[in-house]
This record gives C-alpha cells, structure tokens and sequence, in this order.
C-alpha cells in the first residue's frame, strides 16, 4: 500500500511539473498569412484593418485585412544602415491616424565609421511616405552594429518612449548622462523635449532621458488599467530582465547583472548596488527577449492581464502571470513552431500574432482552435 501511494504521489509531482495547474488548457490554432519577408521586426495596425510590417532590410510592407501581403513595398522610407543587427526597427502609427495619417520609423542610420538609432515621423498617403522629418537621432555614433534598442511606445500624456541600446562595446557609457548610450528616452511626437522629463535643467545630462542603465531593451508596454510601464532587455550570457520602469531610475547595467560575459567572465561582482533598481523577473539562460504585449481580448480570456514575451534564443512566447508589480508564474507557447521570434503583437480582434526573424520570416496568426 506504501509503495503504491509513493508511486501515485511521484505520478502526481511529475504531472504538476509538466502541467502547472495555473498554465492554459486553451487549445489554439495558427496560420501564416506571410512566409516571404527578409527579418520582419514590428508589425502595427491601420485604421482600416491593413497592416504594416518592418523588415529589417529597410522595407516597410503592407498586408491587407484579409492578410494578403502587397508585393511592392511602400517608397519613401529614409536608408537604414543595414548590417548584422542594424537595420529598419519599430515602426508606431498615431492613435489618431484617420486624420493625422502619421506614422513614425526606428531605424540605424550612418555607416560602418558611425550610426546610431534615429526616430523619422511621416505621412503615409497612396503606399508613400511624405513629408518625412528626422525628429531624433542618439548621440554619439557608434562604429558597431549590435544593440540599437529600436522600440517605441506613446504614454497616455502622447509623450513618446524610445528604447536605446549600449552598443554592444560601450557598455561603460550606459551608466553616463552626458549620452544616449543605454537610455530610454522620453520626447514628444514632435521631438521636442518634454519639461517634466527628469533630466531637464541638468548641464551634465542629456534632457531626453527617461531612463538609463540599460544594455539592449526591445520590449516596452504601457498597460493603461494598471498605469505601470513595463520594459525588458538583454542580459549578456544569461540575466535577461523584465523591469518595472519609473522616470529618472538608474537600472544598472553594467554595475549590476545576473548574467556573465560570453567569455564566462563575470562582469561585475554586485547584483544590487545603492541607487540603483534590480529587475523584476530574469531569465537565465537567456531567452533573448525581443517583442512584448501586454493581452488584453476575448480570444483567450484566460490569458488576460498577462505579458507576451517573444525570445529569440528561446523560441518560444513567454506568458507571464502578473500579481501586482510580481511575475507569479510562467508558461512557455508555441514551442512546436521552432522558430526564432521577433515580434508578439495583440490583434484588435484578440488574436495573437508573431514575427519569425529568419531571411524567410513569416508573419504567423494565433487564434483559438475551431475558429
């Protein structure tokens, strides 16, 4: 009797471990709409149902409602400096675009001597962009093609966020206001700066920081019932962080970090440090975090209030579990598609889709099954 009630207690650990009670037992289906785009990197809605895809080539594509993809790109768009991970980012469509018909683009601008993330905002009218206008641009540039950030996000004061990485080789400077280098930076559409930004009246400071302490942040969400402004980034080897983000913190790196340099070194001994803010949740090893949406929708109401994270390395849609300002719990989706994932958008219909970053990227509806 003994050995049987073990037996279905070891039954019933393994099962709990493979099957948490909390994860979903939604079943889901998915579809690729587009499977022919070169590293697709964001993907936004239009006011009719169209949508727009980035592809890191420095093309801005667009599919129809029904998710049939034009086959011309849409002209206008200002040169990306194109190589390794630089390249055409985010791009960010007014909440008032029926009548502004704005629209704004990261990108790497320069060349291999010196770019950085630069912000354009245009007009897009008959699959043309006009009337197009450089509102920022990181200083200084940088002769490297790695960590550019690149995620924009609009505040319900229509401020704009703009994420910014450390450039992979000046990971020193993040941690130094007299540059952009690891920042977030705050601006208005028009990229002038916003009074109340912390920085403002600083002569040693760069007034458009929000934030600063970053490496690579390319996941930034507002979620209006809650008023919190989460936002990840890339840890070297491993430390992954999802942080809490607040206006003028200091997040750290590389002063504190619970990855390792790539060569198995570490790059610091602290994992805190006074004044400076330690990350809510961390992955290690590393998913490389790369888009995120908080879900909100009827798809899959089991799911709502809970963050989307896309990773790269991890290939796999990270569901987290919120509690207050706490991630509670984790479930790992859409492990069987075995692609590397760009981008996690929430659709205006509730369904969810994702962005593969392969040279034959596809574009890839989730829906609940039977749909």
């Amino acid at each position: 009797m003994i050995h049987k009630l073990l037996a279905g207690l070891c039954l019933a650990v393994f099962f709990f471990c493979i099957q948490p009670p909390w994860a979903s037992a939604m079943d889901y289906h998915t579809e690729i709409l587009a499977d022919e785009l070169e590293h697709p990197w964001s993907l936004a809605w239009l006011d009719d149902g169209r949508m727009l895809v980035t592809e890191r080539a420095g093309r801005l594509r667009v599919l129809d409602p029904d998710g049939e993809l034009m086959e011309e790109a849409v002209h206008g768009v200002p040169e990306a400096h194109v190589r390794s991970q630089a390249g055409l980012f985010e791009v960010l469509v007014d909440p008032d675009f029926a009548e502004t018909r704005l629209l704004w683009l990261s990108m790497a601008r320069g060349d291999g001597n010196a770019n950085a993330t630069t912000v354009y905002r245009a007009r897009l009218e008959d699959h043309e962009l006009r009337d197009v206008e450089k509102i920022f641009q990181a200083e200084p540039g940088r002769d490297t093609s790695a960590h550019y950030g690149g995620r924009m996000r609009f505040l319900p004061d229509e401020t704009l966020l703009i994420t910014l990485g450390d450039g992979f080789n000046f990971r020193e400077d993040a941690q130094r206001l007299e540059n952009h280098t690891g920042s977030i930076v705050r601006i208005h559409p028009d990229g002038s700066v916003p009074e109340d930004n912390p920085h403002v009246g600083d002569d040693k400071a760069r007034p458009e920081i929000f934030s600063h302490g970053h490496r690579n942040s390319q996941g930034l969400v507002h979620d209006p019932e809650t008023g919190r402004l989460w936002q990840h980034e890339h840890g070297p080897r491993g430390g992954d962080e999802l942080n809490l983000l607040e206006a003028g913190k200091n997040y750290g790196w590389p002063v504190i970090t619970q990855g390792v340099d790539y060569t198995g070194a570490r790059v610091t001994p602290y994992r805190e440090y006074p004044g400076m803010v330690g990350p809510v949740h961390v992955w290690t090893p590393a998913i490389a975090p790369s888009g995120m949406s908080l879900y909100r929708g009827d798809a899959f109401p089991e799911w709502d209030g809970h963050l989307l994270v896309s990773g790269l390395v991890g290939r796999t849609v990270r569901r987290l579990k919120l509690e207050g300002d706490e991630v509670v719990a984790e479930e790992a989706l859409f492990e069987s598609l075995d692609r590397r994932i760009r981008d996690v958008r929430t659709g205006p219909n509730g369904n969810i889709y994702l962005l593969t970053d392969h040279s034959d990227g596809e574009l890839i509806r989730v829906s609940p099954a039977g749909e």
